[in-house]
């Protein structure tokens, strides 16, 4: 069935309200009633019931049951090594051993370097950069907002200009099919890689963050941020709600725990190897081709079983009093489960009714190849930003995109970088992308207000992106 314009007013309710009344799972849950309202042709009870239902089916597709664990594992995670004293030791070791953190420029360095060198997949991106450097932004006494934006602005991106991982796998899959049916020739990692150099808004987005480190020239709702830190030491806003309940994020080391930063250094350090160890067992020895959901789940799992095993071996803590850590930490994650579970099912009823076809429909045919990859760059944006999903963008878009640009005879590898772009713009953008939920998780901030600190942002990003679009794809 063609539910037309309808398709675009579940996620523009659960957008506006949340942005409205910064009660996001609020939001997101009558963005999905009204989703099914629109499906079920305005039945009141059997739209409540099927979304109800579609809260609950979510967990019905493997990688979204993974994804949900991974972060309940992730707050068990962050927990046991707080109480390790790993957090706490590593700390001391850069600012007062080695003097290496000196101020909040460098400890927002800390995270943004983070964020560049682990581009194993997104999620472990936000993770590692924000559990780490939280405790040193706290200590220099720099906005929550600001943190998150660093976390933000360089996972996605560096995941998409660096794709040896899952990313990258998603990416060429995706235009492999388009090669298989014969719409364009060549090799699938091939024209992925091409088309690196046109991913005009990913180079922006980790530009940008470089540039308000060094220079600290905020502006906007980030200014205001930044200022009250600056000069009343409050990290997070009067009324703000944390994504994750400061008792989580600041667990102080267990009773005779030695500040040790080995304590969290190694578990990370399992984290990160089993990733790309995982990819390549689930790609059957092509890392390529491995399960990203699958790999970031069974990394933060080994990594968790690791940590308990170094400590009860250690002497930090025994097996009850790891264990209990471990609660400790998944029960303060509920809240971004919840989301995260709320994102999901919003996700499956705005496919159910094709937004993304329809948007896409808006311009397909009725412009000239020259103004290709600008377009499609404001159609992905726009269709990230209404659903959520930078992936599920690249699902509907790239092959919309590439076949528009032979149709058209636009330039295929500026469409191609115009797409995964615009994709991961509107994401940035979008208060219920779950990548923006879990940088608000990861650096405890107040989840809206870190979209609305990072939104100019990434517009201005966007603008300039989009100039060179438009220049590009006449040029070429």
């Amino acid at each position: 069935m063609d539910y037309g314009i309808w398709s675009i007013l579940p996620p523009l309710i659960a957008i506006i309200l949340a942005v409205a009344t910064k009660q996001v799972f609020i939001s997101l849950f009558l963005g999905i009633f009204s989703g099914e309202m629109i499906i079920h042709e305005w039945q009141f009870f059997i739209s409540l019931n099927a979304s109800l239902n579609e809260i609950v089916g979510v967990f019905a597709e493997e990688w979204i049951t993974k994804t949900i664990i991974f972060s309940f594992l992730v707050g068990g995670l962050i927990t046991v090594i707080s109480a390790s004293g790993g957090v706490r030791g590593f700390i001391e070791y850069l600012t007062e051993k080695k003097n290496l953190v000196k101020n909040k420029k460098g400890a927002l360095l800390l995270a943004y370097v983070i964020g560049l060198v682990i581009f194993i997949e997104s999620s472990i991106t936000i993770l590692v950069s924000g559990t780490v450097a939280r405790p040193l932004t706290d200590r220099f006494n720099v906005s929550r907002e600001k943190l998150a934006y660093v976390c933000d602005s360089t996972s996605a991106p560096v995941c998409a200009l660096i794709p040896l991982n899952g990313w990258g796998a998603m990416l060429m899959g995706v235009i492999g099919v388009q090669v298989s049916k014969g719409f364009i020739e060549g090799n699938p990692a091939g024209i992925l890689v091409k088309s690196i150099p046109f991913q005009f808004y990913s180079f922006f987005a980790i530009l940008a963050v470089a540039y308000y480190i060094f220079t600290e020239k905020d502006w906007g709702p980030m200014a205001v941020a930044e200022n009250r830190a600056r000069e009343t030491g409050k990290v997070l806003r009067d009324g703000a709600t944390p994504m994750v309940s400061e008792e989580a994020t600041s667990t102080p080391p267990k009773k005779g725990a030695e500040n040790n930063m080995w304590n969290m250094i190694l578990p990370m350090i399992v984290l990160i190897v089993m990733m790309p160890i995982s990819l390549y067992i689930t790609g059957n020895g092509n890392i390529l081709k491995g399960s990203g959901s699958t790999s970031v789940f069974w990394a933060v799992l080994a990594s968790i079983s690791f940590a308990g095993f170094l400590y009860i071996v250690k002497g930090i803590m025994n097996l009850k009093e790891y264990i209990d850590y471990v609660y400790q930490g998944i029960g303060a994650i509920v809240p971004v489960a919840i989301l995260l579970i709320s994102a999901f099912a919003i996700g499956n009823v705005i496919g159910q009714l094709e937004t993304g076809q329809y948007m896409a429909s808006l311009v397909e045919g009725r412009i000239s190849g020259g103004f290709g990859p600008a377009i499609l760059f404001i159609l992905s944006a726009l269709m990230a930003f209404s659903t959520g999903t930078s992936w599920g963008t690249f699902g509907i878009m790239i092959p919309i995109g590439i076949q528009m640009a032979v149709a058209m005879g636009a330039p295929l590898y500026p469409t191609i970088g115009a797409v995964i772009s615009g994709g991961i713009m509107g994401d940035h953008c979008s208060p219920i992308s779950d990548t923006t939920i879990m940088a608000s998780m990861a650096s405890a901030s107040d989840h809206i207000d870190h979209v609305n600190t990072q939104l100019p942002y990434a517009l201005l990003n966007g603008v300039l992106a989009l100039i060179l679009y438009l220049t590009v794809g006449f040029i070429m």
